[in-house]
């Protein structure tokens, strides 16, 4: 049997950084609603010259540098976003374009904030299945072109980025996978509470029913995938959950009971950048080095749809 495993990571943000303050300018808003509220201090905001696909290229440029590939060697490419907005060519496709890539299968996966997780499960899937060998994995959204900079109850809250993972295929040699079950699924009659519509297309979310869904529903789920991939929440080094503020992921990781983990608190820093966050505050704790190498991780992404997906791997 073949597995897969994450064997490298990259995160890349634009340059600019909007501070509590600056919005401050921009909205009737403060310092001290926003981080009391949802914990973000600043967030990055790419601009017209920045497309989605040039901030997700610059990620996996970097992952495939740490991996010691190159870009002929992929032959999977996934990326999985909200805010493409041109129906075609797919972002996949002109990541490939931009990378030089000859040939690789491209899909993009579109299930909002937890499109990571179910790019990253696709991923081991496609590879067990021997459809792949060596994949491309990537979170990207430019979160800045679609909320309206007039609302302090959204404005405040988003940022823009993208992480990237490559994956490989590994010998099943019986012991934990590099790429644990994935355990995924919704709550289709709650899929307004988040939503992208409108021409232009605009944020918007009801924010206390995804409060209370996440920090009620969301927990045991989180154990259950620790118990599909073989682990207790004790053994876990990091949980790194989607970043979407700080009041979910505080009370989620505390629920979830990994109380040796280092929690991923990129939010603070970043904003909520969608499917980017879990790549990037991943690829963020490896950098830093708060977490080993085949230390075992918690990634959970939940969001838009009332959508859910999350696995264990072994980090890096």
């Amino acid at each position: 049997m073949t597995g897969s495993r994450v064997v490298a990571l990259g995160h890349y943000q634009p340059a600019k950084v909007l501070t509590n303050d600056d919005l401050a300018a921009m909205v009737d808003t403060s310092d001290e609603w926003i981080t009391s509220r949802v914990g973000i201090r600043t967030r990055h905001v790419g601009g017209p010259d920045e497309p989605v696909d040039e901030l997700a290229a610059h990620a996996a440029a970097k992952a495939l540098a740490s991996a010691g590939l190159q870009p002929a060697d992929i032959d999977l490419v996934l990326v999985a976003t909200s805010t493409a907005i041109d129906r075609s060519p797919s972002m996949s496709a002109r990541v490939a374009a931009r990378l030089g890539m000859d040939s690789p299968a491209v899909m993009d996966i579109n299930v909002v904030c937890s499109g990571f997780t179910h790019a990253l499960a696709t991923a081991d899937h496609a590879i067990r299945a021997g459809a792949a060998a060596r994949a491309l994995v990537i979170g990207a959204d430019k979160m800045g072109d679609i909320v309206d900079w007039t609302d302090r109850s959204t404005c405040v809250l988003m940022g823009d980025g993208a992480g990237a993972a490559v994956v490989t295929a590994e010998p099943d040699g019986g012991g934990a996978p590099g790429i644990g079950p994935v355990l995924w699924g919704s709550v289709p009659g709650m899929g307004n509470a988040v939503r992208i519509e409108g021409t232009p297309p605009r944020f918007a979310q009801e924010g206390q029913s995804v409060y209370r869904w996440a920090t009620t529903q969301l927990p045991p789920i989180a154990r259950k995938v620790c118990e599909r991939a073989g682990v207790t929440p004790e053994d876990l080094a990091a949980v790194v959950l989607h970043q979407a503020n700080l009041r979910i992921i505080e009370p989620v990781a505390r629920k979830i009971g990994a109380v040796n983990a280092v929690i991923a608190r990129d939010v603070v820093d970043s904003g909520n950048t969608s499917a980017a966050s879990i790549p990037m505050a991943l690829s963020k704790l490896v950098e830093r080095g708060e977490v080993e190498s085949g230390a075992p991780a918690l990634l959970f992404g939940f969001g838009g749809n009332l959508s859910y997906a999350g696995q264990v791997i072994r980090c890096p």
